[in-house]
């Protein structure tokens, strides 16, 4: 087994590259800042057509007035996609620009809507058409961030714009700066889009879905399935975050296969589409990445070892909620050659099952999004229609995640067991320093991980920490890609192990403000989680230098 996994660890730092891609990177914050719009609208879906479920249908008049708020945040998503990721794109393009000479975001964000636009509307009486506007123009939305975010950048860099008098105000000059590279964007996007029109009598939103339907197709098969989450449960295991390798590549699929399953169920059709954001955050990834609900409870309830029976029940409960990287690094998962084939197997082998219970038994795919951190036996029931086959489904796949996880549970156990009786295990503290708290006095911690849901288990254990000793220290939990906006607020910088890899971009981001910045290993981090008083001692060990 170490003949396969050390060369995967040491073609680490190339997976650790390659999340930090300024284009994956972009698409992928672009997409989870838009989050809150598929979260909100999806309440609305519940409401309108659960109640069928059970025999009840509102009226047509209701429905529309139900509906309307999905159909004006859904029907914009991929607007706002546009919006956010040139947003992200852009900050990341300033890190490699001189302080003195940054691209405007805002100018950017404007200048990819409008572009967006034209790319993916017709022009219709009175307006122009939105089939483009949602789901179905994500691609047209990232590419359109790019091409924008590049022209500018082409732009600013070589001094390609108006330049104003020194007397002239600075926010009237950064207007009439922003002038030529608005202009120089908006001309060659509309040129391409007469052009494309032309060449092909479509809009380039739609040619874009033409190109990318085989594509979608074979994602949402069985080999096409077993890469994609293969890869994010391989990436995960060398402690790489997977989905910011793999979900860039897929997100526009997951999104518009939602819809396309939630079109078919209201026209009574059957809902075909496995490849789904609900099928990703609750059966492949039922208790995080690696399907680790199942061997989580294992640890808590049937592991004879006490290490793992703690380390089991202290996170039993994140885990439940999707948030596994106190397990992953607490048992830990991450490079533990026992766990490679079950880690890397379970999600792909649950994905199938789901898969063969939607194909061959008509079960219908997921037709709601729900928060990714409901917890996955709840997420498959309400996101799949509240229906029998769903809580068929999920017993089976629970069955079937213990098969394949026990065995190797068994021989970890068991080395652990014989571990503590020849080395008379005992958890040993950490030398302690004194905290003076005039240091931490009313300072401002944040801490950063991909979802936000780590990061406020350190969060939480520093508010405890500084309750118990009586100082007024501020903390707070964010994801990384939303945090450059309040990141100047703070003092210190956390980055929790998932996204290590993304700290030399923080490290210069946090000189720029004059923040202090810091990542965390695995083992390291979640032992500060699950210490109050060792979590203080390691930020004030910081500060006080």
């Amino acid at each position: 087994m170490d003949a396969i996994i050390k060369p995967i660890e040491k073609m680490k730092p190339f997976f650790d590259k390659v999340a930090r891609n300024k284009y994956l990177k972009a698409i992928k914050d672009g997409f989870i800042s838009s989050m809150p719009i598929i979260l909100f609208s999806s309440i609305f879906l519940l409401i309108a057509y659960v109640p069928n479920v059970f025999g009840f249908y509102w009226s047509k008049e209701i429905e529309t007035i139900i509906m309307k708020p999905y159909n004006y945040s859904m029907g914009i998503l991929a607007i706002a996609v546009a919006a956010t990721t040139t947003k992200h794109f852009t900050d990341t393009l300033n890190r490699e620009m001189p302080a003195n000479n940054q691209i405007n975001s805002i100018s950017t964000t404007i200048c990819a809507i409008c572009g967006f636009l034209i790319l993916s509307s017709d022009a219709l009486e009175g307006g122009f058409a939105s089939e483009f506007m949602g789901s179905k123009g994500l691609l047209t939305a990232f590419m359109t961030a790019f091409v924008v975010g590049g022209i500018y950048k082409f732009c600013i860099k070589r001094n390609i714009t108006i330049k104003m008098p020194e007397q002239v105000p600075p926010n009237l000059s950064q207007t009439f700066k922003d002038v030529i590279p608005f202009a120089f964007s908006m001309i060659i996007i509309w040129l391409f889009d007469y052009l494309f029109r032309m060449a092909t009598g479509i809009c380039f939103a739609k040619g874009v879905i033409q190109v990318f339907q085989p594509l979608f197709s074979a994602a949402d098969g069985y080999v096409g399935l077993a890469l994609i989450y293969g890869a994010m449960s391989l990436f995960w295991f060398i402690g790489v975050h997977g989905p910011s390798i793999v979900e860039p590549a897929i997100s526009a699929a997951l999104v518009l296969n939602m819809s396309t399953n939630l079109a078919a169920v209201q026209a009574g059709q059957h809902a075909d589409k496995v490849l789904t954001l609900g099928a990703q955050y609750f059966v492949v990834c039922l208790g995080g990445t690696g399907a680790t609900l199942v061997i989580c409870l294992m640890f808590a309830f049937l592991a004879k070892s006490k290490e793992l029976k703690a380390i089991g029940k202290a996170s039993s409960i994140p885990v439940l909620f999707n948030v596994n990287e106190p397990f992953l690094f607490g048992a830990p998962i991450v490079l533990n050659p026992v766990f490679f084939v079950p880690f890397i197997f379970a999600p792909i082998a649950n994905v199938w099952l789901f898969k063969i219970f939607v194909d061959v038994f008509n079960m219908d795919g997921f037709i709601y999004t729900l928060p990714w951190t409901t917890p996955g036996p709840l997420g498959i029931i309400l996101g799949c229609g509240i229906k029998l086959l769903p809580v068929i489904f999920l017993v089976i796949v629970l069955v079937m995640d213990f098969v394949i996880y026990y065995p190797f549970f068994k021989v970890y156990d068991n080395q652990k067991l014989e571990e503590e009786k020849n080395n008379h295990f005992e958890v040993k503290e950490d030398d302690s320093v004194e905290v003076d708290g005039k240091v931490l006095d009313s300072k401002k911690i944040l801490v950063l991980c991909a979802g936000g849901g780590t990061s406020g288990l350190l969060a939480n254990a520093l508010t405890k920490g500084a309750k118990e000793e009586g100082i007024p220290l501020v903390t707070a939990a964010g994801s990384y890609g939303a945090h450059l906006d309040i990141m100047g607020d703070y003092d210190l910088v956390i980055l929790a192990p998932q996204v290590a890899s993304y700290y030399e971009d923080l490290k210069k981001d946090a000189d720029r403000m004059g923040v202090k910045c810091i990542a965390c290993e695995g083992k390291q981090y979640i032992d500060l989680t699950r210490n109050p008083k060792g979590a203080l001692e390691f930020v004030f060990k910081i500060m006080g230098e």
